[in-house]
């Protein structure tokens, strides 16, 4: 077994990224640049901690609020600016730093803020207030914003989901995914006392202020992404639950409409429940104890906000805005198992830059198979697996592609990156050391912000195989190989074409059984044990495509 270094891989990956950045279209802006980068005014200072305090008004639309930053000086910042994203039409109204207002210059999204020469390892604080009127989302998570609906009594519902724009979408932050407050955040909501508001963490106290409202203050001690910050402001109830997990009790808490408050004990939590159950077998620990685990009902499919996930799914199994469920679909409600799974892959282990958001989704769409298999078996979760992928993805960019700038891996990182996962349990071809390594990651990599490589590298190793071409083969490379083949009589010939140079991969046929073959990209013959004019096939199992070259 050969184990590559860390070095290579990134220097193989920056290659790849060159390759396919002359490739594209659209030319980055400087505002993508700005939103997606380490820039000068990011990297002198280390996110700590956000103090969230907001006013949403349902009538006009709109937020107000104020964001206290606390940051820790990693880097004399002489005449470097400290850069805060919001995004338009919300506006930064002032900054307050030591007591005194700062001046602000503003680039696109990105706001400047000219702060006096700090010293190093210096914790500080700068308060953020702004306002305005944030991108209202009407087909939510999908096109980001805030969503100002109703419920089906006509009454006040706000929920939001912004992954796919960021956070700067309503609050003003640090945008960048491998920067995350790892002392937590606070969030203080202000609204009508005739409704509820629920967002991370745990519930501090609400507050009865004059003129008909109501503070509801909740705190996370746990690092957070910025996309996984979320408020909701509803007609709620809460239905309080305890899970015996892996590391104790774990408070389970449930916050719906008050008319479906019945759906509780009757769906939620047993759906939810079992998902844990299933998820702390095969990635250990719920990442979020200190936190809880909270599901908020949402008027949107879902979404993975951490220890508050968005639950739309209608309290029944499959999955909403989805055609053509297979069997296995209608046997499982896929928003919570998905959703429920984002805690420990996007939520835990989270990648330094979004185009990685393989590892999020890919990792997240095989937990999926993984529930099944749990309450099903083996066999169910093969043909779970086989009904919602095969023949379902294209190909057409890598599925890591430009960093930098904000850019996700597209629509088909769901479902190419869960084959590619799938494939190297397959390669592994040890159930009880895949598993080990799943968790191994998780422990490994807990709360942490990550790249690929990184992950990519502990893989290989745990793993005993060499993985480094099937990585960037299927990561940097929008091409499925494929396994070309001659029979000549009792003679199987076989190589690899349409991908990278001196690619290899690990590979079993039905003509071959049990036998791994080690195809590359040179011909290699082989002699079967008898006389076959069959045609080879490969298990779904492998993300390969076959051509017969007789």
């Amino acid at each position: 077994m050969v184990i590559y270094k860390l070095p290579y891989l990134i220097i193989l990956a920056c290659v790849c990224q060159l390759q396919l950045s002359a490739q594209q279209i659209k030319v980055p802006s400087k505002t993508d640049s700005l939103k997606g980068s380490i820039t000068i005014g990011r990297e002198w200072w280390d996110l700590k901690h956000y103090a969230i305090d907001i006013h949403p008004d349902f009538i006009k639309k709109s937020l107000t609020g104020r964001n206290k930053i606390a940051f820790k000086v990693l880097q004399e910042n002489r005449n470097a600016m400290m850069q805060i994203d919001l995004q338009s039409p919300l506006v930064i109204d002032s900054a307050i730093f030591g007591g005194q207002k700062v001046s602000i210059e503003r680039v696109g999204e990105a706001w400047f803020l000219k702060l006096p020469n700090l010293k190093m390892k210096a914790e500080l604080a700068v308060d953020i207030y702004y306002s305005g009127t944030p991108k209202e989302s009407f087909n939510p998570p999908w096109d980001s914003g805030i969503s100002w609906t109703t419920d089906s009594l006509g009454r006040p519902w706000i929920t939001m989901g912004v992954q796919g724009l960021g956070a700067s979408v309503w609050l003003p932050c640090k945008e960048h995914q491998s920067d995350e407050p790892e002392e937590g955040m606070s969030i203080s909501i202000t609204i009508p006392d005739s409704l509820t508001a629920v967002a991370n963490g745990r519930l501090q106290r609400v507050t009865t202020n004059i003129k008909g409202t109501s503070t509801y203050e909740w705190a996370v001690h746990s690092p957070i992404n910025n996309y996984g910050i979320a408020f909701y402001v509803g007609k709620y109830t809460e239905v309080n639950d305890v899970y015996k997990g892996e590391k104790g009790s774990l408070d389970t808490d449930y916050w719906v409409l008050d008319y479906n408050k019945h759906k509780v004990q009757s769906y939620l939590k047993i759906e939810a429940i079992k998902t844990l159950e299933a998820f702390e077998h095969w990635f250990g620990p719920y990442p979020f104890y200190k936190d809880s685990f909270k599901m908020v009902e949402t008027p949107y499919p879902g979404m993975e906000h951490q220890s508050a996930i968005a639950y739309g799914n209608g309290f029944k199994y499959g999955r909403v805005k989805a055609n053509n469920l297979s069997y296995w679909d209608l046997k499982t409600d896929r928003l919570i198992v998905h959703e429920i799974a984002h805690e420990w892959f996007g939520n835990s282990v989270t990648t330094n830059d979004i185009t990685e958001q393989w590892i999020h989704e890919g990792f997240a769409g095989y937990a999926e198979e993984l529930f099944i298999e749990y309450q099903y078996g083996k066999k169910a979760a093969n043909e779970f697996f086989e009904a919602r992928t095969v023949g379902k993805t294209k190909n057409v960019e890598p599925l890591i592609r430009r960093y930098g700038i904000f850019e996700t891996g597209g629509s088909y990182v769901y479902l190419r990156g869960w084959k590619l996962v799938h494939m190297l349990r397959t390669i592994v071809d040890n159930d009880e050391k895949f598993r080990k390594i799943l968790r191994k990651i998780c422990n490994r990599f807990y709360h942490e912000s990550i790249s690929s490589a990184q992950l990519e590298s502990l893989f290989t190793k745990l793993s005993g195989r060499d993985l480094r071409l099937v990585f960037n083969q299927y990561l940097r490379t929008s091409n499925v190989p494929v396994l070309e083949y001659q029979l000549v009589g009792d003679t199987l010939r076989f190589r690899y074409t349409n991908c990278i140079p001196k690619f290899t991969m690990p590979i079993k046929t039905n003509l071959t059984g049990k036998q791994w073959l080690f195809p590359t990209t040179s011909w290699t013959e082989l002699k079967l044990n008898t006389f076959n004019n069959s045609t080879l096939h490969l298990a779904a199992d492998f993300y390969v495509e076959v051509k017969n070259s007789n």
